[in-house]
């Protein structure tokens, strides 16, 4: 029967992103990972077989805990909208620095151009902006937002708090959340059910029934859901 090991994997991994967020990859060591977790670059090289191979499992853990994510907001949160908000600002946990933002696009080029990495990349993608839809479409059921197509505007909230975080490393005005949130609140004033009924024409607006307050039949800015 083999010995439990004093270190598991999980804080080892965890280790490892701590340490991926201060250096950039010309600079990242297994050295470094074992000061930070207390281990020996021989033993990570026994357990991951070399530095690729740590990397990869650390991208794999980070992509298996997508649905843990959403997860968590959704129950801190009462509302649906408020827990897109509370997701998207997950993200900044990688970039809290313009220095951390510019490792982290260095190290997204190795997502881009491995295939192993491209590939749990990708299914990390899928699964978030599938997050990002059921909370979306939760906030049409409950009236937060208009009738809209989710999956569109998850694929713009999530292109907006990408360009917005890399907006802040440049101006690096105020806090990264404070930023982005600012950012996905401007995208989502023209969704919001009150702040639409603002906008809207009187002639356009909807009745109590939900059909046209004017008799008109045709809800000028309903839109198929896809």
């Amino acid at each position: 029967m083999s010995r439990p090991r004093v270190k598991p994997d999980a804080a080892v991994l965890e280790a490892t992103f701590r340490v991926m967020g201060r250096v950039g990859p010309s600079r990242f060591t297994l050295a470094a990972v074992g000061r930070e977790c207390g281990l020996a670059p021989a033993t990570l090289v026994q357990r991951f077989g070399s530095k690729r191979g740590l990397l990869l499992a650390m991208a794999r853990q980070g992509s298996g805990g997508t649905e843990d994510c959403f997860a968590r907001v959704r129950t801190a949160h009462r509302s649906p909208l408020a827990a897109v908000i509370a997701a998207f600002e997950e993200m900044t946990c990688l970039v809290e620095t313009p220095e951390a933002m510019a490792n982290n696009l260095a190290w997204f080029q190795i997502d881009l151009t491995d295939p192993d990495f491209h590939a749990v990349a990708l299914e990390q993608a899928k699964d978030t902006m599938a997050g990002f839809r059921r909370l979306l479409d939760e906030a049409v059921e409950t009236g937060e937002l208009v009738a809209c197509d989710t999956r569109r505007l998850g694929r713009v909230l999530h292109a907006a708090a990408t360009g917005s975080m890399f907006a802040w490393a440049i101006y690096r005005q105020g806090k990264v959340r404070r930023w982005l949130r600012t950012d996905l609140e401007t995208v989502l004033a023209p969704y919001r059910q009150k702040q639409r009924e603002r906008l809207l024409p009187e002639h356009a607006r909807l009745g109590p029934s939900g059909e046209p307050a004017t008799g008109d039949k045709t809800p000028p800015y309903a839109s198929r859901r896809a």
